[in-house]
């Protein structure tokens, strides 16, 4: 789709307030607000109306009435990020006979991880706001600052450098590999080394953003995780490997198309958003008026993976009483795991997908896969050696259910209920990780 940039405004404008969606961590830049009140009614009546989801189970957050090709479509055509192959692994595939196994290779986004894909959207739709809010002729300078652990910083970074006047600072705890921090610094951002841990960090990206607030300057905070835009910008990543493996599945005329299944998405959770995107994604296409997209994800189990010491999602998906769940801290390899605590909308979504499943009978769940150091980096150094690519532990994480005889052993006895069903792996990537790095971890986990 090609559509001009008054167009792109009101459909942005109008998908955040027709899909209920808040922005609780963007800082408005200006009093001065446009009101598109008038413009978002009458466009809605003229929305198609989406299949309906059980009376049971809520779905105010997710757009049904956009196709995917829409979804994100202005970052996606100023390609700030990028579609990813989706590829058939040989040998894992082997170790999980009989689901083929597909790796989703969003380690090739443009910054090394997924997260471009939600930062593209929401530094793109912060800057309308932004220039829409603006009295004088052209764009005013904006900066957006950002907490992170290392990937984040380096996705917002890149992204926000193809973005005209936009400028980036990006607090990072003292835990971020050097790496990294020289990662940020060429590539243009003002890089502020804070905190113990990244709560530290993104306390006082928060500060700055108030202290601007207060003094009459400009600055937007991006959180790393917790923004409905970023988990609608993950959200493309189902859209695409849904597309991808029903191209594959007409190119290769094997697979009878309306019986093929998504058994299992596997995730590497921090603090949710990408989780969220995934959950987001696997609605909006369950609930679309596309009968064979629907069918691909009807009953797809999403598979949240941690590492021990890291598990902020678990201890909250798995406690009695629904509450999130704070770690004292972070005790893992696995630093881009580093949230002590979870966005509580992840928690709330992987249990409206649970319901649905047990609603409809279709099997949709949320499974929980905590693995240890040990096996997130055997999952780095297998991986690096059938697929010739390197991971962080992070990502291992999400490839250690696959390549750890215990944890995959519980996965396929989730799956025997549909044998043909597909397994995907999303391969988050990471830019914390060289062959040195990868060679200590080996050394240091697997040749005790």
């Amino acid at each position: 789709l090609t559509m001009s940039l008054p167009i792109t405004i009101t459909i942005t404008i109008t998908f955040l307030v027709v899909a209920g969606l808040i922005i609780p961590s963007v800082h408005s830049l200006s009093n001065s607000k446009p009101n598109f009140q008038d413009i978002v009614s009458k466009m809605r009546a003229d929305l198609p109306q989406p299949k309906q989801a059980s009376p049971s189970v809520s779905s105010s957050n997710i757009d049904y009435a956009s196709p995917p090709s829409c979804v994100a479509q202005e970052a996606r055509s100023l390609n700030l990020f990028s579609t990813t192959p989706l590829i058939y692994s040989a040998p894992l595939s082997r170790l999980c006979h009989p689901h083929p196994v597909y790796l989703k290779l969003d380690l090739l986004q443009p910054s090394g991880s997924f997260k471009d894909r939600g930062m593209a959207h929401l530094c793109t739709t912060v800057q309308k706001m932004h220039n829409s809010a603006s009295n004088s002729d052209t764009a005013d300078r904006m900066k957006v600052i950002s907490s992170s652990g290392g990937n984040a910083g380096l996705a917002v970074t890149t992204v926000a450098r193809n973005i005209p006047q936009m400028d980036v600072s990006v607090i990072v705890p003292e835990t971020t590999k050097p790496l990294v921090v020289e990662k940020l610094r060429s590539l243009g951002a003002e890089v502020t080394i804070h905190g113990k841990n990244w709560n530290a960090a993104d306390a006082l990206a928060r500060q700055w953003v108030d202290d601007a607030k207060k003094s009459g300057g400009g600055a937007v905070y991006v959180s790393p995780y917790d923004n409905p835009l970023l988990w609608t910008g993950h959200s493309t990543v189902i859209d695409e490997i849904i597309t991808q493996l029903l191209e594959q599945s007409f190119d290769q005329a094997t697979t009878q198309t309306n019986n093929m299944k998504i058994g299992a998405v596997l995730a590497s959770v921090g603090g949710g958003g990408l989780l969220c995107g995934i959950l987001e994604g696997v609605e909006r296409n369950y609930h679309g008026s596309n009968e064979i997209r629907s069918n691909l994800v009807r009953g797809t189990k999403v598979v949240a993976c941690e590492t021990e010491g890291a598990a902020s999602f678990a201890a909250s998906f798995n406690s009695d009483d629904g509450s999130i769940v704070c770690l004292d801290g972070i005790h893992s390899i696995a630093t881009s795991l580093g949230a002590t605590s979870v966005t509580p909308a992840v928690i709330q979504r992987s249990r409206r997908h649970r319901d649905r499943g047990d609603i409809s009978s279709s099997g949709d769940e949320v499974m929980s896969f905590v693995c240890t150091d040990g096996e997130a980096v055997q999952g780095c150094v297998q991986f690096a050696s059938d697929h010739r690519m390197l991971v962080e532990p992070a990502c291992g994480a999400s490839l250690a259910p696959l390549y750890s005889d215990r944890l995959r052993a519980k996965l396929l006895d989730q799956l025997n209920d549909n044998e043909d069903s597909v397994i995907v792996v999303e391969v988050c990537g990471g830019s914390g990780v060289n062959l040195d790095l990868l060679k200590g971890w080996k050394e240091s986990f697997l040749e005790k």
